[in-house]
C-alpha cells in the first residue's frame, strides 16, 4: 500500500498565504536621487522664474515705487498705469495686429512648405536630387540672417516687399530648413502601406497627402508651428531691416523705437515687455505638450 501525504487545511492555508505573500510583495528598488542634476535644474529654473517676476512686480508699480531701487518688493499698491501708458506709446493695438499677422502668416507658410518638402523628399529618397536637397536644406540651417541680411534687405527693396509680407516670406524660408529636420523624422515612421491602399483605390498623390498623410503630421505639424509663432512673434533683427515703414513695424520693433520716450520710467517699459511676451508664453503653455509629443515620435520610427 503506498503511503500517501495528507496536508492539513492549516498547511494549505499556510502555503497559500506564502504564495500570496510571494505575489503581492515584489521588490522594489529605490532610485537614488541625482542631486546635481537637480540642483542644476534649480538653477536654470531660477534664472527664468526670476527675472519674470521682476518684470511682473515691476510693471505693475506706480512711477515712484520703480524707481525706489528694490527691485524684488511687491507693488503697494497695484497700479496699472504703466499698462496704459506702454498701450499709447507704442500703439499697441496697430503693433499687436502687424506682429499676429506676420505670426500667423509665417506659421502657416512654414508649415505648408515644410510639409510639402518633406513629403517630397522622404517617398523619393532614392533619387539623388532630393537627397542633396534635403542636404542643401541641412547646410543652410548654419546660415544666420544677418550674415546674408544685406542682399535680402536689397533684394526685398527691389521687389517692393519692404513691408510684413516680405517679412513673412523671409521668415518662412529661415524657418524651412529646421521644419524639414522634424517632418522628415516624423514622416519615416509612417507606413508606406497607407499610401499604398489610396492609391489602389484611386486616390491621385495630392488627394493622398491631404486626405491621409497630412492630417497623421498634425503632432508635428503643432511643434513646427510653435517653434514658428516663437521666432515670428519675437523676431527683432528682420523686421526692423526689412519693413521699411515705421506705422507697419512690429511689436518687438515698436519698443525699441519708443523706448527713448520711457527710458526712465521703468514701470512703462517692464509693462511694454510683459504685453509683448504675454501671446508667446500663453501660446507655449498651451501647446507645449503637442511639442513634447512632436519631438518624441518623431524621434522613434514605428
Amino acid at each position: 500500500m503506498s503511503t500517501q501525504t495528507l496536508l492539513t487545511p492549516e498547511t494549505h492555508a499556510t502555503d497559500g498565504e506564502r504564495g500570496k505573500d510571494r505575489v503581492r510583495t515584489p521588490r522594489v528598488r529605490m532610485e537614488r536621487v541625482n542631486w546635481p542634476a537637480t540642483v542644476l535644474l534649480l538653477l536654470c529654473a531660477v534664472t527664468v522664474l526670476l527675472p519674470l517676476y521682476v518684470t511682473l512686480s515691476m510693471a505693475f508699480k506706480t512711477g515712484a515705487q520703480a524707481v525706489d531701487g528694490n527691485a524684488f518688493s511687491l507693488p503697494a499698491p497695484f497700479s496699472v498705469d504703466g499698462f496704459v501708458q506702454a498701450w499709447n506709446l507704442t500703439s499697441f493695438p496697430v503693433g499687436a495686429g502687424v506682429s499676429l499677422l506676420v505670426t500667423a502668416g509665417t506659421v502657416l507658410l512654414t508649415i505648408v512648405l515644410s510639409a510639402f518638402t518633406s513629403y517630397a523628399i522622404v517617398r523619393n529618397w532614392d533619387r539623388k536630387v532630393f537627397r542633396y536637397s534635403f542636404y542643401y536644406l541641412l547646410a543652410a540651417m548654419f546660415i544666420p540672417f544677418p550674415v546674408v541680411a544685406l542682399p535680402q534687405i536689397q533684394l526685398t527693396g527691389l521687389l517692393h516687399l519692404d513691408n510684413p509680407l516680405g517679412v513673412i516670406l523671409l521668415a518662412s524660408m529661415f524657418q524651412l530648413s529646421f521644419s524639414v529636420l522634424l517632418f522628415t523624422a516624423f514622416l519615416r515612421s509612417i507606413p508606406l502601406e497607407l499610401e499604398e491602399s489610396a492609391r489602389i483605390d484611386g486616390a491621385s498623390t495630392w488627394v493622398t497627402f491631404w486626405r491621409i498623410i497630412f492630417p497623421l503630421l498634425a503632432p508635428m505639424s503643432a511643434t513646427v508651428g510653435i517653434f514658428a509663432f516663437l521666432y515670428a512673434w519675437n523676431d527683432f533683427m528682420m523686421p526692423s531691416l526689412i519693413i521699411s515703414d515705421p506705422a507697419l513695424q512690429t511689436l518687438p520693433v515698436r519698443q525699441n523705437l519708443f523706448q527713448t520716450q520711457f527710458s526712465n520710467n521703468y514701470n512703462v517699459s517692464f509693462a511694454s515687455y510683459l504685453m509683448a511676451m504675454a501671446p508667446a508664453i500663453v501660446a507655449y503653455l498651451f501647446t507645449q505638450r503637442w511639442v513634447m509629443a512632436g519631438v518624441t515620435q518623431g524621434a522613434v520610427k514605428g
